[in-house]
């Protein structure tokens, strides 16, 4: 039986045969080695081919004295770990990467339903008495608060929250709206809470 010296040695001149040995001794524990670590036998398995053939390709540099298993396990470690790497990378870029599709998305649906809606809207306000138009655009479109609206139109808060509720009962009947998700995008706009 070969010793590990002369195996390297044969290794180191080119052998196939040195080579073949050293594959077959050594693949089994180094592929158990980085499985425990990546969990997946596919990955474990190319990284393992690919440190066997890190050591047929720099053979020339081994050092005959020194046992090969230890340089294996810190190629397939080192392997492992830049897997392990690439994965974390992949998986945090893809995550963000639909987090950015689902957020530009959401934007664009929210965007073009707002527009929608507030054109119709606007368009619908003139069917409105002039005194509720404007208590809705002032409340809508403003921003403003019942006590705001109070004060710049001279009137009472209680007689805002009563023009406010007749505007929107108007709105929601004028829209006619049959379609229930679209009466709840319709009320969380008009309705403030």
């Amino acid at each position: 039986m070969l010793i590990e010296r002369d195996i390297i040695l044969a290794l180191k001149r080119g052998e196939e045969s040195a080579f073949r040995l050293i594959f077959d001794q050594n693949f089994k524990r180094l592929f158990a080695f980085s499985f425990r670590l990546l969990k997946n036998r596919e990955q474990a398995e190319e990284v393992v081919h690919d440190a066997l053939m890190n050591v047929w390709v720099n053979r020339e540099r081994l050092n005959d004295a020194l046992s090969i298993t230890p340089y294996l396990y810190t190629i397939t470690r080192r392997l492992t770990l830049n897997v392990l790497r690439h994965i974390s990378t992949s998986q945090k870029m893809i995550d963000q990467l639909w987090l950015d599709i689902e957020k530009v998305s959401n934007n664009t649906e929210e965007s073009i339903l707002l527009t929608d809606l507030q054109r119709f809207t606007d368009s619908s306000l003139h069917i409105l008495p002039s005194q509720q138009q404007l208590v809705f655009k002032m409340s809508r479109y403003e921003g403003l608060n019942y006590d705001e609206i109070a004060e710049q139109l001279n009137i009472s808060r209680h007689t805002v929250k009563n023009h406010l509720i007749a505007a929107l009962k108007t709105l929601r009947t004028h829209f006619n709206v049959s379609d229930m998700s679209c009466f709840f995008i319709l009320s969380s706009f008009l309705i403030k809470k």
